[in-house]
């Protein structure tokens, strides 16, 4: 009877130690994010005539290279209607928020929003128009990095991680002049 309850007792304990040792790990596709955010910043910052220019040659490409592109960019793109309307509207909104970036007035901020940096020079109505402008252009991309994550299948508690990585994107993507924050919290011009 002792051997047995011994047993009973030793088998519950390594059950307890067992089960205290398993942690959960979640899955967060860090390659997958970068990508994306990559193409979504180019996409969003890219010029007109440079759309243009890709719609034309994509447009002159053989059927199997056609075939081939729509397959890798099936593979490879993260898409949704409502990531499709996010990225619309901030290439909307791009050509009126680019002359406060030029003009220092606002910046890329490393948590992968824009922030108002230096209001001295604007007019009452320009500062107006660059507080709507900078609240839009954060609520798109609080969404979008909010639809990414769902159509990734990442948990939502790892949007500090996707919007790190869209931050990135954003900075890497600034122009020359344009202001952008360091890891530290510190504001440089980007050279």
């Amino acid at each position: 009877m002792k051997s047995k309850s011994l047993k009973g007792i030793l088998l519950a304990t390594a059950l307890v130690f067992l089960f205290s040792c398993v942690t959960i790990n979640i899955y967060f596709p860090e390659a997958t994010v970068k990508k994306t955010a990559d193409e979504i910043v180019e996409e969003v910052r890219k010029p007109e005539s440079k759309e243009k220019e890709k719609k034309d040659i994509s447009a002159q490409s053989s059927s199997f290279s056609l075939v081939s592109s729509a397959y890798a960019q099936q593979e490879t793109e993260v898409s949704s209607p409502a990531i499709r309307a996010l990225k619309e509207s901030l290439k909307q909104r791009f050509p009126a928020i680019e002359p406060f970036f030029e003009r220092g007035a606002i910046g890329e901020a490393n948590d992968g929003f824009i922030q108002i940096r230096d209001e001295s020079a604007l007019s009452l109505k320009e500062k107006a128009d660059l507080r709507n402008l900078v609240k839009d252009e954060n609520a798109d991309r609080k969404n979008l990095y909010a639809e990414v994550a769902g159509a990734l299948n990442i948990d939502p508690s790892q949007i500090p991680r996707i919007q790190k990585i869209f931050a990135e994107s954003w900075i890497k993507n600034a122009r020359s002049g344009w202001w952008v924050q360091e890891e530290n919290g510190q504001w440089k011009k980007k050279s």
